[in-house]
């Protein structure tokens, strides 16, 4: 039997944010929001902009690159100010009270399910290209098993050993990708690419491509939850959210130009875009942007896990879900329950869902996380809200998160009603599990 610690918990587990390391520095967070942001959406992400916007595709990364630069000013901002574990569910409770914070929560764990589900049924095709045995549905359902084991054992062992996992993966994924934006470059055939806005088919085609922008763009979030590890927030939090956000907008959009210049309107009917990219530039590219592929979304689900558990991790510790999502263990200071939970339902989502239908739930819901963290950025700043350093201030006051506010609404209000069943419907389960916590601590 465990024995039980004075404060009821047991001796094998510690309790909290102080129980964390803070051992995640300044350029291992940076490969982290660029290792969770270049994820499954750019794997995926050419072909179907090229499909809905023909030569004029690039216009919608433009377009998302306007809308996601203020948010990332905004996480740059709140971040510096409010440095516990927990990343937008600890902003929001900071700037607009617990159940504001909890549902901002909410929406992101229910963002980060179904985009980690999403990435890894995407990551099964892209490996069963390389290798057609695994295609068949039970030997995906066992490579689904496995990668989830293993990113499962790896978060297990500590964050240090996480971070390095993300930081190796990273610099795997980039350096092909980059070469390709680079290298490709040289090859476009630039009539087939438009910058023009009179070759957007119609506002309703760049409406619905805008949600798989935001999808694709999104990530820092998950990678800023573990706040409570990194070293000196407030100069580590503003530094890898602004760098990493630039890299990945210039990275996207010549990813997109190149694809659109050297295959045309192929583009928009192929399944693997980037690896046929780089196959049409130089045949044994397209085994390696594969394999590229297969590691880039494993990065992501690694960058996934480490970051969710955490936000499962702070909504435990303050009593928003069971405490002992708040445990972590003695040894490797992991919160083994958030871990295991997070794992295993986006590994049963993974299993029956595909990547286009998960994309567009994780790509809405967290466009209001973003519409919650602009409000609280500018809330924060007003009340000047500060722990430790000193904080990034946003110029203009009110402008900058306004602007990103908007862009939210905009993009969500292009949603169809089956995304908006499904993020109201998980939002509520959860929302009935937070009200039964309360009426318990209220009858205690």
């Amino acid at each position: 039997m465990t024995a039980a610690r004075p404060d009821g918990f047991p001796a094998s587990a510690l309790h909290g944010e102080a129980a964390l390391l803070r051992a995640v520095g300044a350029f291992a967070l940076t490969a982290a929001v660029i290792n969770v942001i270049v994820g499954g959406g750019i794997f995926r992400m050419p072909s179907a902009l090229s499909a809905q916007m023909g030569s004029a595709a690039p216009l919608a990364l433009i377009a998302g690159a306007l809308a996601i630069i203020p948010v990332a000013l905004c996480f740059a901002a709140v971040g510096s100010r409010v440095q516990v574990t927990g990343g937008p569910y600890s902003y929001v409770s900071a700037t607009f009270g617990p159940f504001a914070g909890f549902i901002a929560g909410a929406l992101m764990w229910i963002s980060n399910v179904t985009s980690s589900a999403g990435v890894a049924a995407a990551l099964s095709l892209q490996v069963a290209s390389l290798v057609p045995a695994l295609a068949p549905p039970l030997p995906r359902a066992l490579l689904l098993t496995a990668v989830y084991l293993a990113l499962f054992a790896l978060n297990a062992f500590g964050v240090r050993l996480g971070a390095r996992a993300i930081t190796a993966l990273a610099a795997l994924k980039l350096a092909p990708l980059f070469a390709l934006a680079a290298i490709g470059m040289f090859f476009v055939d630039w009539p087939q690419v438009s910058f023009l806005p009179s070759a957007v088919p119609s506002l309703g085609a760049l409406g619905a491509s805008m949600a798989l922008v935001m999808f694709a763009y999104s990530g820092m979030e998950t990678a800023l939850v573990p706040s409570g590890e990194v070293t000196n927030p407030a100069r580590s939090v503003p530094r890898a959210a602004l760098i990493a956000i630039v890299l990945v907008v210039l990275l996207y959009l010549g990813l997109q130009i190149v694809g659109q210049g050297v295959l045309g309107a192929r583009l928009g009917t192929s399944t693997v875009p980037v690896a046929a990219t780089a196959g049409a530039l130089w045949a044994p590219g397209n085994v390696l942007l594969l394999a590229t592929a297969a590691i880039s979304m494993t990065g992501f689900l690694m960058g996934n896990l480490l970051g969710t558990s955490r936000l499962v991790f702070a909504l435990g510790r303050d009593g928003y879900l069971p405490s002992a999502f708040g445990d972590v263990t003695l040894r490797h200071r992991v919160p083994m329950l958030a871990l295991v939970v997070h794992a295993g339902l986006a590994w049963m989502l993974s299993l029956v869902g595909n990547f286009d239908a998960l994309a567009l739930i994780s790509g809405g819901a967290i466009c209001l996380v973003y519409g919650l963290v602009a409000s609280s950025a500018w809330r924060a700043q007003r009340r000047d809200l500060r722990q430790h350093g000193t904080p990034f201030v946003l110029p203009g006051g009110f402008a900058i998160p306004a602007l990103a506010l908007a862009a939210m609404v905009l993009i969500v209000s292009t949603l169809t009603a089956k995304e908006w069943s499904a993020i109201a419907i998980a939002l509520a389960v959860l929302v009935v599990v937070y009200a039964a916590l309360a009426w318990r601590r209220r009858a205690r």
